[in-house]
């Protein structure tokens, strides 16, 4: 079977083949580093993470670009409002550079906890402004781009296809809006360089239009096009990208180039919570993964939970599901490895012939991890080499989970043990047997130990 993945552009699932030979690029739209991303976010770099599994296992040589945006997204995606790291720059008093540098050493951090592939180039927008401004030169040259009292604008008009990706035809949304002292001639027109204007920014550069800094929408075309080429194999990113994001990036692109900039568009689905996709404005919504460690959770918690459903439909984040998520990752993969035979015993090898079989089937059919999935736990009582060879695929991390019977504590956990230590001694027995079993949910047991010392705890804590 042919691997098949469903292509935005076209709206249906297409065989995909690289356009040379066995070497595929991929582009994927990363972080704004101005906060912590939230674990919406992840679920879109997991879904990104398990295409590259894929394509390797394909036997394919994937030269994968994942951006970094440091600067130019602004508060306003209309292309109004305050650059967005500048903005928290005042809020907490660090230097803009500041900012950019301790998201992206956590965004780092955190890819390396979820297990996700890094990808061969990580480039920051600030280190690629000289690409941008050569692509901006090409447009004006081409006639594409017209100028405001606020910066050079693209006109999309004179792209006739523009919006084809969301099927939105420009001709439809109603004309002429305000921009700043200037006019911005149709709706659907994008930033591609902002003036500074009279105040001084943290970062800005010089240009042949005025000091100022580039959109947010060109960064990515240039930095992808620097190093995948002029059209790249696969573009991915959230669906949130679909509707404006993605369609500035091909007009801006194509009228520079005259060539496709991507065969293939696919998008991740939203990670929503109470009904709402997860946003970090809203607090009540903005959970990180540094939330989930302080809740007593695994990073590959998450990991498991967003591979149970596919990439392409909406999921509902809950606490429950979660802790089912770390149980049934525990139960079903980590204990069980301990006990596994390395090597697939002679009786048992027809069955994981037929398992890897259904499982790359079912990854080939627009990377159905769910399938994939419930086959692997179906499997997993087989080998240890069979473990092996499905964590290259999913990511779940399983042998170096399975050796690490104790670990640190997080603090919610250890605040829970202490209550149910409180319980014991006022001889609240439901209580305690509640906050127990609450504690295996989050994959924690707690044993009841007589201390040496005085003021020592009576309980130790073990993950399961």
């Amino acid at each position: 079977m042919a691997l098949t993945l469903f292509n935005t552009l076209g709206r249906n699932l297409q065989i995909f083949r690289p356009r040379h030979g066995k070497q595929v690029t991929l582009y994927t739209c990363g972080p704004t580093v101005y906060r912590s991303p939230h674990i919406g976010n992840y679920r879109t770099f997991i879904f990104e993470d398990i295409l590259e599994r894929t394509l390797r296992a394909q036997n394919y040589t994937v030269k994968r670009v994942m951006n970094i945006t440091d600067v130019g997204h602004l508060t306003d995606d209309a292309d109004a409002g305050e650059d967005k790291i500048e903005q928290e720059s005042k809020k907490t008093h660090r230097s803009a550079q500041e900012i950019a540098k301790f998201y992206t050493k956590e965004l780092l951090g955190d890819l390396k906890a979820l297990n996700i592939l890094t990808p061969r180039y990580l480039p920051r927008a600030t280190s690629h402004v000289k690409e941008q401004i050569a692509l901006i030169k090409t447009l004006e040259k081409k006639g594409f781009t017209y100028k405001t009292a606020d910066g050079i604008y693209f006109d999309t008009s004179k792209f006739p296809s523009y919006g084809a990706l969301a099927k939105r035809a420009a001709s439809n949304i109603r004309a002429g809006v305000r921009v700043a002292l200037g006019e911005k001639k149709h709706p659907t027109d994008f930033a591609l360089w902002k003036f500074s204007g009279a105040r001084k920014r943290q970062m800005e550069w010089k240009s042949p239009w005025g000091t100022g800094f580039p959109g947010w929408h060109i960064e990515c075309s240039a930095m992808a096009m620097k190093y995948l080429g002029k059209t790249l194999d696969i573009h991915c990113g959230g669906i949130d990208h679909k509707e404006t994001h993605h369609p500035n990036e091909i007009a801006q692109s194509e009228a520079a180039t005259g060539k496709p900039f991507a065969r293939f568009w696919m998008h991740g689905a939203f990670l929503n919570i109470k009904g709402e996709k997860m946003a970090k404005s809203n607090p009540e919504t903005n959970i990180t993964l540094q939330t989930l460690r302080e809740r007593g959770f695994d990073p590959l918690d998450l990991r498991y939970l967003v591979l149970g459903t596919h990439y392409r439909k909406p999921l509902s984040f809950s606490w429950e599901a979660l802790a089912g998520a770390r149980t049934a990752r525990l139960q079903t993969l980590v204990k069980p490895y301990r006990a596994l035979p390395k090597k697939t015993p002679l009786k048992l090898l027809s069955k994981e012939k037929k398992a890897k079989s259904i499982i790359m089937e079912a990854m080939r059919n627009d990377l159905n991890t769910a399938v994939a999935l419930r086959e692997i736990i179906k499997h997993a009582f087989v080998s240890k080499d069979f473990i092996d060879w499905a964590d290259a695929l999913l990511g779940l991390n399983t042998k170096k989970e399975a050796r690490a019977l104790v670990g640190t504590t997080p603090p919610d956990i250890l605040k829970k043990a202490i209550l149910r230590s409180d319980a014991r001694k006022a001889k609240d027995w439901k209580e305690s047997d509640r906050i127990r079993e609450e504690l295996r949910s989050f994959g924690f047991e707690v044993r009841d130990v007589t201390p040496d010392k005085q003021g020592e705890p009576d309980f130790e804590i073990h993950r399961l």
